[in-house]
């Protein structure tokens, strides 16, 4: 059986939470990508960004139902889920956008484990780490490539 080290991309783009946002545009035109991990000043993975990150941020904002009742305000829709999409929608740099906590796999991952992993929680993008060091990333040309 393959693992995710005989599928995965070495030589692995990275970008910094504190880049703009238009460096990342520029990355995934340019290179074809989904999406790329996101480091720490420290070189650890913090977060995956991907291009449906970009077009989220485009998306119109869904302003939450409140009601007022005597002094106070209830938000119906979590309040906590508006700021973030406020958030995103305004941000200019890639730490406004990206996922935090990223899903991971480890070189020695089967592949099996790997397309369940991507079709069940809905990502296109994986960091491989061996302990925090980042070593390789599957994508879906990796999976489509190992499977024929």
């Amino acid at each position: 059986m393959k693992t995710a080290r005989d599928i995965m991309t070495l030589d692995v783009v990275t970008v910094k939470k504190d880049q703009p946002i238009s460096d990342l545009s520029k990355l995934f035109i340019e290179n074809h990508f989904n999406g790329v991990p996101v480091l720490d000043d420290a070189g650890k993975v913090i977060g995956v960004v991907t291009q449906g990150d970009l077009i989220e941020q485009n998306k119109n904002l869904h302003i939450p139902t409140v009601i007022a009742l005597f002094d106070a305000v209830l938000f119906l829709d979590s309040e906590k889920k508006f700021e973030d999409d406020v958030k995103k929608l305004t941000g200019s740099k890639i730490e406004d956008i990206y996922h935090k906590n990223p899903i991971t796999v480890s070189p020695d991952t089967d592949l099996n484990e790997i397309t369940t992993l991507m079709a069940e929680k809905d990502v296109h993008t994986l960091p491989v780490l061996d302990g925090d060091k980042l070593v390789g990333i599957i994508g879906k040309r990796d999976i489509i490539r190992a499977l024929c």
